[in-house]
């Protein structure tokens, strides 16, 4: 696995941090950014009194209490953020996991295929592994797909 792959649920994570559907939208997934957006509006439309925004605007004169007292009217707001960021971490991670995965099975065919062109010493034909054609034995890459048949030794 790759470094970035590794870095991807975090990097997504922080986005999502910095903006709500940032995140998701690293990650490719368009409608789940704009459903986490969505969702982040209408919680503030529905939850967040109308004057604890403009409230937050003149944070320079508010004492503690007051600072407090805001902040918990936007907790229903920070929370779908905080839930929209774990939401783009999972799927990330899932992502990095998928992607190991794949490149596991990608390996594992490779060897296959590079098994499956091993010509018969009797035969005048091989098939090619990556468009299952057959070869002459002679040559040394499949004249259909250009594919190199035979395997490089350590020398």
């Amino acid at each position: 696995m790759s470094a970035l792959t590794k870095l991807r649920p975090w990097l997504a994570a922080i986005l999502g941090l910095i903006f709500t559907g940032f995140g998701h939208i690293y990650l490719r997934r368009w409608r789940r950014a704009a459903m986490w957006v969505l969702l982040v509006l209408a919680v503030a439309a529905l939850f967040v009194p109308s004057g604890t925004l403009e409230a937050l605007d003149a944070a320079e004169t508010m004492s503690p209490s007051e600072f407090t007292s805001v902040l918990t009217e936007l907790l229903p707001l920070l929370a779908v953020s905080f839930a929209s960021v774990l939401d783009a971490f999972v799927i990330g991670f899932r992502q990095a996991a998928e992607a190991q995965a794949q490149a596991a099975r990608s390996a594992v065919d490779d060897a296959d295929d590079s098994a499956a062109a091993v010509s018969d010493p009797d035969s005048d034909a091989v098939t090619c592994p990556e468009c299952g054609r057959e070869v002459d034995a002679d040559l040394d890459f499949c004249h259909w797909c250009t594919t190199r048949l035979d395997e490089p030794t350590d020398d």
